[in-house]
């Protein structure tokens, strides 16, 4: 239930708890302090009734006519007061005299007024005649203890309220700017990063309000940068389709034209006896064999399929072997760290990839003569680097679309990559952290 109060009303109501536990503090004050004041305030009335008593007793025995005396101090004491006097007969009970007009019963009976009267015996000689009653009142002493009870409930009340104002207006002050805090982090959670929270309340919840506008800046730069990656993958995946178009286009379409038109001829000559058949055949399995290796190579680039298969390291050594079959003249050397089998998944694909990448630019590009391909794991990453001798990149183009594909796809895995020329030599570098992929 207290969780699902708000602000205020966990703040009022400890505040009207403590009014209530106040006044049933001063209650239990009351019951404990009160009977020793009214015995202690009534104290002197009681030795005086006391003392009349012993006089009207020393009196009547001094006097020639003791009956007369005590009718006239009968008849002087007037109308009923604290002090009384009663003849000979049933015994008196003692009590206490209050008012009620002004004073609720709930809080005479809250005070637990003692018993403080008193009964003192009147004699002559031996002979008991009266009493001198004492029957104190206390409506003055209760009235003073209720006027007491209602300035400290009314000052405390007051002063509760003014706290409990005080907080409701604080609370006011901060709960606004709350509100318009969950309502900007809620456009954020919708995708809205353009509206400004206010700056407003306490230096606390301004600092999250400016905290929160900092995150609304954070995450439109990030779905700014999010939307052009996606249009990166976009183009990406279009100049892929043309690119592969082309090649099915230039390299297998006229080799299919050329197994057809040898195909064809070879029909002809079997069935007219005219043309040499062998030599058409021998055209057909020439042309299959190139269309088989230009098959494999566009395989090759959409999918390194035999990587999990050979591993990795033996499949950077395929890749490498393809490449000096393409470029006789070309001196390739190559340094494999072995344990690179060990790993698997998106990080080898992406090592694959890289090298793969490169070599094609080198092979199409760079009219080298020398390439070096390393490879090796060191400190928790693996260190990739292949360089050439070649012509290098111009100024205007120092990433082209495979290089910027293989840089996206490294720093999606928290690597790095770069591409520079060194001492004469062009240099890709690329470092990848290992992480959980070696097993």
């Amino acid at each position: 239930m207290w969780q699902r109060l708000s602000l205020r009303a966990r703040l009022s109501l400890p505040m009207v708890a403590m009014i209530l536990v106040s006044l049933a503090l001063g209650g239990v004050a009351l019951q404990i302090v009160s009977p020793e004041q009214f015995e202690h305030e009534n104290a002197q009335g009681a030795r005086s009734a006391k003392a009349v008593a012993d006089a009207l007793s020393a009196a009547l025995a001094g006097s020639a006519n003791p009956a007369a005396t005590l009718d006239a101090f009968h008849n002087s004491l007037g109308p009923p007061d604290a002090i009384e006097f009663q003849r000979t007969g049933p015994s008196p009970v003692p009590g206490v005299r209050v008012s009620a007009a002004t004073v609720p019963r709930w809080f005479i009976a809250l005070l637990s007024i003692p018993d403080i009267g008193a009964v003192y015996p009147v004699t002559i000689g031996a002979d008991h005649v009266g009493d001198i009653i004492f029957t104190p009142d206390v409506s003055a002493d209760v009235f003073e203890k209720w006027v007491g009870f209602l300035a400290i409930v009314v000052s405390g009340s007051v002063l509760m309220l003014l706290a409990a104002l005080s907080s409701y207006f604080t609370t006011g002050a901060a709960i606004r700017p709350l509100g318009q805090l969950a309502q900007g982090l809620t456009r954020l959670r919708k995708g809205h990063y353009d509206t400004v929270i206010p700056l407003a309340g306490p230096p606390e919840i301004r600092r999250s309000c400016e905290e929160a506008n900092q995150l609304a800046r954070t995450l439109k730069g990030l779905s700014q940068r999010n939307r052009e990656l996606v249009r990166r993958v976009v183009s990406v995946q279009d100049d892929e389709r043309r690119e592969l178009a082309r090649e099915l286009h230039d390299e297998l379409g006229p080799l299919l034209f050329a197994i057809r038109a040898n195909a064809t001829a070879l029909s002809e000559a079997a069935a007219t006896g005219g043309a040499d058949p062998a030599a058409s055949a021998k055209n057909i399995l020439q042309a299959a064999e190139t269309l088989h290796q230009a098959n494999r190579r566009i395989l090759e680039g959409l999918s390194p399929l035999h990587v999990q298969e050979l591993g990795l390291a033996q499949s950077i050594q395929t890749l490498l072997h393809n490449a000096r079959s393409q470029a006789p003249n070309l001196r390739l050397t190559a340094n494999i760290d072995p344990r690179v089998n060990e790993i698997d998944g998106v990080l080898s694909q992406t090592i694959y990839r890289v090298i793969q990448e490169s070599l094609t630019n080198v092979l199409r590009h760079a009219h080298a003569t020398t390439i070096d391909v390393n490879a090796g794991i060191m400190d928790e990453e693996i260190a990739i680097a292949i360089s050439d001798d070649g012509i290098g990149l111009s100024p205007e183009r120092t990433f082209g679309r495979g290089l910027t594909g293989m840089r996206e796809r490294v720093r999606a895995l928290d690597g790095t990559f770069e591409l520079h020329r060194e001492n004469g030599r062009t240099l890709v570098r690329c470092r990848l952290p290992l992480e959980h992929a070696i097993g």
